[in-house]
């Protein structure tokens, strides 16, 4: 038995999520084969190919695979997938496009974001917002699985493998490319960030979230936001952070003026060290904040920014 890792990366460089997901699927206690699926990876091949785990390095180049494209990637996986026991990929964007795909044309039934991994058939998820933790045991001979990769420590390195070049499926015809539009931002982007900093209702609109900038610059921080300032119209989706946003693991996180729903918690709060500052001492951030501050944030952002 064997395990098929899919390597997740953007515009030539691989991600983090990439790094996590491998120590999810060492755990699994199989030897590892990492497929890199793309255009020109010569650069990113020499990098994949030492993660430690990987026991093999597959590489797919060809402009097929350049954007991702749920169709092309899965059609990939499938032809390889007989190989392979455990199909594993994180629970990105871009995983959970084509991996639901791959289950479905195997017709068996996805493990979604796994925290934990027990044994080769049984694993640890969150349900209910996270506000339970269900371990689910599979009895399909083959196992597609996504992972949260929030819930696992970077691989480490190690002397590079093999590298083999597989054949590409080419398009499947089914999809195609049109554009995309990317928020362009000097900051480090949100799910990989070491520290976040987040603004809630309690910011009152979104010109106050300049409040923030200073702080994060000087922590080098990325600027996240609960549903509530987004349904508000305070910033964009891309900020948000939670159940329906994006899932965030820092070292640290600061929440600034957010209540803490079930729903904010959910993508937060396996952060290392959490900081909430807010005026209401019954939020129920308090209730996972490592440190809070009962106060108003417009009297201690400019003092904690000056205090950097």
């Amino acid at each position: 038995m064997k395990t098929l890792v899919i390597a997740e990366h953007d515009n030539g460089v691989l991600k983090p999520e990439t790094h996590k997901t491998m120590t999810a699927a060492v755990k699994l206690g199989f030897d590892v084969d990492l497929l890199l699926a793309g255009e020109n990876l010569a650069a990113m091949s020499e990098k994949a190919a030492s993660i430690a785990g990987v026991s093999n390095l597959l590489v797919a180049d060809d402009t097929a695979y350049a954007h991702q494209l749920a169709e092309n990637v899965a059609d990939l996986v499938l032809s390889l997938s007989d190989n392979y026991s455990h199909i594993v990929a994180s629970a990105t964007t871009t995983g959970k496009n084509f991996m639901p795909r791959v289950a479905a044309l195997l017709d068996v039934a996805q493990i979604s974001e796994i925290i934990d991994v027990i044994d080769a058939d049984t694993f640890k998820r969150p349900i209910y917002a996270g506000n339970a933790i269900a371990t689910v045991k599979s009895l399909d001979t083959k196992k597609v699985i996504t992972v949260r990769a929030s819930s696992f420590d970077v691989a480490a390195e190690q002397a590079p493998v093999s590298v083999s070049a597989i054949d590409s499926k080419g398009s499947s015809g089914l999809s195609e490319f049109v554009s995309q539009e990317q928020t362009e931002s000097e900051r480090p982007e949100l799910t990989a960030a070491p520290v976040v900093i987040s603004g809630g209702r309690g910011m009152q609109n979104g010109e106050n979230f300049a409040l923030l900038n200073g702080i994060a610059d000087k922590l080098g921080a990325a600027i996240g936001a609960s549903r509530a300032a987004v349904d508000a119209g305070f910033v964009p989706n891309d900020m948000q952070v939670g159940q329906t946003g994006k899932i965030v693991a820092p070292d640290l996180y600061i929440a600034v003026g957010i209540s803490g729903a079930i729903q904010h918690l959910a993508g937060m709060k396996d952060s290392k060290v959490i900081v909430a500052i807010n005026k209401d001492p019954d939020a129920p951030i308090f209730q996972v904040a490592d440190y809070g501050l009962v106060a108003d944030l417009f009297d201690v952002l400019p003092e904690l920014e000056n205090a950097l």
